[in-house]
């Protein structure tokens, strides 16, 4: 073309927990069966909505209202639900126009981060959720900035990294939080939370949590919301019911903003995001209008406590059986529905392989292996084409670490059983070879 087309943080929009799917058809081609790691998809993993949730969706199907727009900023009395829902917690309060939503938090994400300016950084967590790192470094035309969880800590955040970092680096205006985080499942203690919230306050900066994950918390853990820590610092909270209900295909997001007013280059930020929106005319109706009718429900809270306990015993699990692989190291996961197993140093190198005795899917893995690849991307395609396993590789998660994340969503036992004896079988297969 007569010029170029895209921006240099274009390079930066990847995506491996998607990418990957596309080899994995390849070998459902050939007749394989898959067995999926690679997404938070607990409807892909037998999870099912109770009945008593499907039938309240039935019936708002049966009003002509579900049909029509919403208001730009959402339901006003879903908006206004969700605000009594979060002033209850006697934290920081927000009213109904502190809320917007959107078609999943994925939509919110890409708003928050295309209308900073490129010089303004976002820093967030590494290992990174991969839709906060690839549009916030895409916005910026640069590589994500990024503070370290330590695996050596459950995952903890390493303050000292984050402090210095902000200190040291005047384009960081805001910090990002995933709690329960992803791609790791560490809970962030509230002692650790106020830490960060300090932090901001002291540099002058705003917060984002994730908090998409926050009524998925088991195994005895605790945190605090973004309400209950704030203070007076500017933030905004993303939500959702994707992964709580589980819905994923509601597409149902929302942003609650906390302190808008208290600074105006951060008020002019909420108000370009919430134009941004209703440029689009409005988020879909239906999930909306769920929303405040599934989580009045006193089943509802049953409903979460069951599928914590599950998962927390899915957890368990997964560390029995994992924990005497020799080479690896993982801790056990209090929060959402993912682990990360990360590789010791120099246990990885280009000569390890596992068995394939069929041509045609070596011949596909010829095709996927580059010299220059991560050890673990290299790994994670040795497993999907001799285990038929899809999971994803750290080194995408913009980390330097090496291992890969898997998840505990499998709600059909043999299921679940089979994944993991395969993952297992393909780990120390591969380390010894």
């Amino acid at each position: 073309m007569r010029q170029n087309l895209l921006r240099q943080g274009a390079d930066e929009l990847s995506y491996e927990i998607r990418g990957i799917v596309k080899k994995a058809e390849q070998l459902q081609a050939l007749g394989y069966t898959i067995h999926w790691e690679n997404i938070g998809d607990p409807i892909q993993k037998n999870r099912k909505l109770p009945e008593w949730m499907k039938e309240t969706i039935i019936e708002l199907l049966r009003d002509d209202k579900t049909y029509g727009y919403s208001h730009s900023k959402g339901l006003i009395e879903t908006r206004q639900f969700l605000a009594e829902k979060n002033n209850e917690l006697k934290g920081t309060q927000i009213g109904v126009d502190d809320i917007t939503f959107f078609n999943g938090l994925g939509d919110a994400i890409a708003k928050i981060y295309q209308f900073l300016t490129p010089s303004a950084r976002v820093i967030g967590p590494s290992p990174a959720y991969s839709t906060h790192s690839s549009a916030e470094a895409a916005h910026a035309n640069a590589h994500p900035v990024t503070y370290n969880l330590d695996p050596e800590n459950s995952w903890y955040p390493d303050l000292d990294d984050l402090y210095m970092k902000v200190k040291y680096n005047t384009s960081i205006v805001g910090i990002l939080v995933i709690n329960p985080d992803n791609p790791t499942g560490m809970v962030y203690p509230r002692h650790i939370l106020e830490r960060i919230v300090a932090i901001a306050k002291e540099f002058d900066l705003f917060l984002i949590f994730d908090e998409i994950y926050q009524n998925i918390v088991y195994n005895n853990a605790s945190t605090a919301s973004m309400a209950e820590v704030i203070g007076d610092v500017p933030g905004i909270s993303l939500k959702g019911i994707s992964k709580e209900f589980p819905w994923p295909g509601s597409r149902c997001g929302w942003a609650e903003y906390y302190n808008r007013t208290s600074d105006s280059d951060f008020n002019k930020l909420c108000s370009t995001i919430d134009n941004a929106k209703m440029i689009e005319v409005s988020s879909t109706t239906l999930p909306q209008r769920a929303i405040p009718k599934v989580m009045s429900d006193p089943r509802y809270t049953e409903f979460l406590k069951e599928t914590n306990e599950q998962i927390g015993q899915r957890s368990k699990y997964l560390t029995e059986m994992f924990a005497d692989v020799e080479g690896i190291q993982f801790n056990l996961t209090n929060g959402a529905f993912y682990n990360t197993i990360i590789f010791k140093k120099n246990v990885l190198h280009k000569d390890q392989s596992m068995v394939i005795e069929d041509e045609k899917v070596k011949s596909l893995l010829d095709n996927w292996l580059a010299d220059d690849m991560p050890f673990d991307k290299r790994f994670v395609y040795y497993l999907l084409a001799a285990k038929q396993v899809c999971v994803v590789p750290i080194s995408a998660f913009a980390s330097d670490l090496l291992g890969f994340r898997m998840t505990l969503l499998e709600a059909d036992e043999q299921e679940q059983i089979e994944t993991y004896k395969r993952i297992k079988d393909g780990l120390i297969e591969y380390l010894n070879s």
